[in-house]
């Protein structure tokens, strides 16, 4: 598929095949197309958890779910965490391609950018996990299944539930499989003229 097909066609579907698995190798091209995501410094500070266990998936979907069946029903249901921290963790390690001199540049800004900077730290994990989220999904629409990012839940109580480190943070979820049912018409794009911004925006009167 086109990535632009990809991008069009993707929609978010709500109804999966429960009985449907992917194989071990698509799930591995799946997660492969997901890393190959940009992150500020390179750092990669997104964990991806993902939830096998159905007790734990029916859990979530009751207690914290909102009784959404895509938690349950999806083949794959993957959380997106990122650690807040990864820029100060063996940082040379997200360069070790390139000559020594640049590593070194590179990961002494790294620290200088992020030291003292929590709120940064935090920003730029969760820009980090938008973007792994939308690899995850056109490639998963490119291998001809179907996805759902998903926010609808108690995002306190699944972070207990997944042992979450005290240096990471939370994002949204993301399942993949086989949609059974088509989706809703596209509910309306705004226009592009409501979007773009030419150079600044108008000042107040």
């Amino acid at each position: 598929m086109q990535v632009q097909d990809a991008i069009f066609q993707r929609r978010s579907i709500k109804a999966f095949a429960p009985a449907h698995q992917l194989t071990d190798a698509e799930e591995k091209e799946l997660l492969e197309a997901t890393i190959q995501s940009p992150t500020s410094f390179n750092i990669q500070h997104w964990r991806f958890v993902i939830l096998r266990d159905q007790d734990l998936r029916a859990k979530i979907r009751k207690e914290h779910g909102n009784d959404q069946s895509q938690i349950t029903d999806a083949s794959l249901l993957v959380l997106f965490t990122a650690d807040t921290k990864a820029w100060e963790k063996e940082p040379s390690r997200y360069w070790v391609n390139v000559p020594t001199e640049i590593s070194e540049m590179i990961v002494d800004w790294m620290g200088s950018f992020h030291q003292g900077r929590e709120w940064l730290q935090r920003d730029e994990a969760q820009r980090s996990i938008g973007m792994a989220m939308q690899t995850m999904m056109l490639a998963a629409q490119g291998m001809g299944y179907q996805s759902c990012p998903m926010i609808g839940f108690d995002i306190e109580a699944v972070a207990k539930l997944i042992h979450l480190p005290d240096d990471h943070v939370m994002g949204p979820m993301v399942a993949i499989g086989k949609g059974t049912k088509e989706p809703w018409p596209k509910p309306g794009q705004l226009s592009l003229e409501a979007l773009v911004v030419e150079n600044s925006f108008p000042l107040s009167e």
